[in-house]
Order: structure tokens, then sequence, then C-alpha cells
């Protein structure tokens, strides 16, 4: 099936790809860029990312669609809509689930009686440091990077109140930690499951990245703890219990998980299934609660409700946009600039490799689902190595600037007036390295995937 519809699509890109010079073709790819500036400078202008994005997707495929139109092609459009239109519903659907599990378990506490432990365990600001870093590293491979990072910088900004130097690093090595945890698991991030989801690197072979994933992580933490404040924080009698139902919660979770990997990998179902199947003993659970004494009574609708609309809508801005500018001709022409003229020096095997470390670099100003979305609808002949390779890029080229990342943005919010674009900048030195070695440590850990 995956193979059907990359084949429709790259149909669909040659019947219109000497289109791009067309006025109606250079007013949509205008459109697109004016609506990305929009989402950019999301944080000075106070408008959601989401309402730019979907703005333009509708204006863009009018557009195609006229343009397919003048020369007889209106079935072609139908059916790209419909090949994008299912991306995004395979998508949403999963990450509609994941939210869903992460704010049910935030509703019972898991994520408040993690923090109140941490905090009261008087541990030294170095400690919390490498703690928190650790844990968002591993947390972030099950759950998404924003959360993840939310979590733990609560810990950090309860017990760093009296070191703003504290609070700065810790938060800088929170959003490497989470983003270079994100890459090694398909549910992780969300790039890492449209690839994932897109049949391009099996499930086992993500746990490849863990050794570049892990080095991108410690490589900038190791510089950042040596200028973390001595000393310890004041120990805090901060006391939070779990709400009855949390463990039965994250098992479930757990077992959603499982059966999502069984069913892709052995019978080739999409992922979706197996997480719908998943939301399914979550409403059942919440059924229970209606008859137990000892479980607080669970609604699953609140939780779906809190749900992060403006990042799921925007996705969906985001997926038609680029389809329609690949509908158009764009990105076949951006692959052959890309994949063919760069790299031409180097082996055949490795050709792909200063494009794929060029899309990091490009997720740092440019938010990595658009990013790896249009990498995947190019669709390059590339190993898994190199798909690998650019998972990785993609998924901690982020950190590169604090703007990159939703877990970026999020603790520039959380943490205001301590964690800015400018402190995350001094040390991006750091950064950029673990971003190089990272790179190196994969091309050498899997070059036979090469």
């Amino acid at each position: 099936m995956i193979e059907n519809t990359m084949t429709m699509l790259h149909n669909t890109t040659t019947m219109l790809q000497n289109t791009t010079q067309h006025p109606l073709a250079i007013t949509a790819l205008i459109i697109f860029i004016i609506a990305y500036i929009l989402v950019i400078i999301e944080e000075f202008i106070q408008l959601r990312k989401s309402k730019p994005v979907m703005v333009a997707a509708g204006i863009i495929w009018l557009l195609t669609a006229w343009l397919a139109q003048s020369q007889g092609m209106e079935v072609i459009i139908n059916e790209a809509i419909t090949h994008y239109l299912l991306e995004f519903t395979n998508v949403f659907l999963f990450i509609l689930v994941a939210m869903t599990y992460v704010n049910a378990m935030e509703d019972r506490n898991v994520f408040l009686a993690l923090r109140a432990w941490l905090v009261k365990q008087g541990y030294s600001y170095k400690q919390l440091f490498w703690i928190t870093g650790l844990l968002a590293f591993l947390i972030s491979a099950i759950a998404d990077n924003l959360t993840t990072a939310l979590a733990m910088s609560a810990v950090i900004i309860a017990v760093g109140k009296e070191k703003p130097k504290f609070i700065v690093l810790a938060c800088i090595n929170l959003v490497v930690a989470a983003n270079a945890g994100g890459v090694f698991s398909p549910f992780g991030d969300i790039t890492t499951l449209m690839v994932w989801q897109a049949g391009l690197v099996p499930f086992k072979q993500f746990f490849s990245l863990f050794l570049p994933a892990l080095t991108n992580f410690f490589i900038p933490a190791f510089f950042l703890s040596f200028a973390v404040p001595k000393g310890r924080p004041p120990k805090l009698r901060e006391k939070v219990a779990l709400i009855p139902g949390a463990l039965w919660i994250v098992t479930l979770f757990l077992l959603s998980v499982t059966i999502t990997v069984i069913l892709h990998q052995f019978f080739h179902l999409s992922a979706v299934i197996g997480m719908m199947l998943g939301l399914g003993f979550l409403q059942f659970f919440a059924y229970y609660t209606k008859f137990s004494r000892r479980i607080q009574l669970f609604d699953i609708f609140p939780m779906i409700q809190r749900i992060e609309w403006d990042t799921l809508l925007f996705f969906y801005g985001v997926i038609l946009c680029v389809g329609a500018l690949g509908t158009l001709g764009y990105l076949s022409h951006l692959s052959s600039v890309l994949f063919q003229n760069w790299g031409q020096w180097l082996p055949l095997a490795y050709q792909a490799t200063p494009a794929n470390i060029f899309i990091g670099v490009l997720s740092a100003i440019i938010d990595n689902i658009p990013v790896m979305f249009s990498v995947i609808t190019m669709h390059p002949e590339m190993s898994l190595g190199q798909w690998l390779l650019v998972t990785l890029t993609a998924g901690v080229g982020g950190s590169l600037l604090s703007v990159g990342s939703a877990a970026g943005i999020a603790l520039m919010g959380q943490a205001r007036h301590s964690y800015t674009f400018f402190s995350h900048l001094k040390w991006s030195w750091a950064i950029v390295l673990g971003y190089i070695m990272s790179i190196a440590v994969h091309l050498w850990w899997n070059a036979t995937l090469f």
C-alpha cells in the first residue's frame, strides 16, 4: 500500500512538474512562505501557528486545482488530496490517543508525583541537572518532548528559585535531552512516527539511533555541567499522592504501545489500529470506575478536550501545504538540488549525507514536522542508514536554537526571564558540537546500514 501511494504521488508530481514557473504556482509558493513567517514569529504576534497554515492550505489547493483544471487534470488533484488527507488522518489519530493517555496520567498525578519525589530528595544542583536531563532523555522516548520538558521544568523551577543560573543551564539541558530522546523511538516525536508509518524505517531499527542520540545529549550536558552552581537547594517537603487508578492507566498505555508494535510489525496493520484499540481500553477503564469504590471516577472526554489541538491543526495545514507544493513540482526540484547535486564528491552510499545534515540545521529555523514531511514526500532513494540519519538530524537539529522545537518554546514561557533565546544561544557552540558528534557516531556505529 505504501508503495502504491508513493507511486501515485510520484506520478502526480511528474504530470505537473512543468508548472513551477506558472504565476499561479509562484503565488502558491509565496503564500506558503508568508504563512510560515507568521508561524515563526508566533511568539511575538500572539497568533496561533495553526491559523496561517490552515488558511494557506485552502488557498494553495485552490490555486493548484485552478492550474490543474486549465490542463484538464482535475482528477489528479482529488487523488492527491485524498492521499494527503489519509497521511494526516493516520498521524492525527495516533497522536490523539497518545496525548489522551498523557493527559490521563497527568490527571492522576503521575508527573506531579515524580516531581514531588525528586524535589524532596535533597539532591545537589549538579545532581538535579543530570537527573532531570537523563529522565527527560528516557521519558521522551515514549511521551512527546513537550510534555516531558514541561514535567521536568517544574522540578527545576521549584528547586532553583534562588539560583537563576541553574534554571538557565538546566532548561538548556532539558531541551537538548528531550529532543535527543525522541529520535530513537517511533513514539518519541511526530517526525519519527511519520518515518515509521511510511515504512521507511522498521521499528527495531530506530534503536540503532540510541548511541548517537545519547551522544547528542551527553556532550552539551558535559560542558554545561561545569557551569552549574555548587551547593544544594533548600529541601522541600512537597507531598503528592498518586490518585487511585494511575498505575492502571500507565499499564494500559504500555499495553497499547506493545500491541501497536506487534500489529504493525507482524500483521502489517497501520499503527493507528493498535493505538485506537488502546483508546478503547482506556474507555472501558473509565466505565469501570463508575462501579468501583476504590478508584475515583474517570472521564475520558475531558482528557481529549485538553489535547493540543493547535498542534494537530497546524499539522493538518502543513501536510496539505507541502502536499500541494509537491503536486506543483516544487519538491521534485528541491529533491534534485539536495539529493542529486549535493554530495557528488562522496562515495555513492554517503552522497545524501550533506543534504540530511542541512535538513537538521533547517529544522532549527523551521519546525521539523514540515521539514521531515517534505523529505518523505520527496522520497529520495536512500539507504536505511541515510533515512536514520535524517531522522536523527531532523529530531535533534531543533536544539540548536531555543525556538527550534516545541520544548524550547514552551520552556521560554515556563522559565520566563531566566531561560531566553540569547541564554540558549550562548551555549549553542556546545550543542553544535553535540550535533556534529552524534552524526559522526551514527556514521561509525551504523556503518553497515549505508
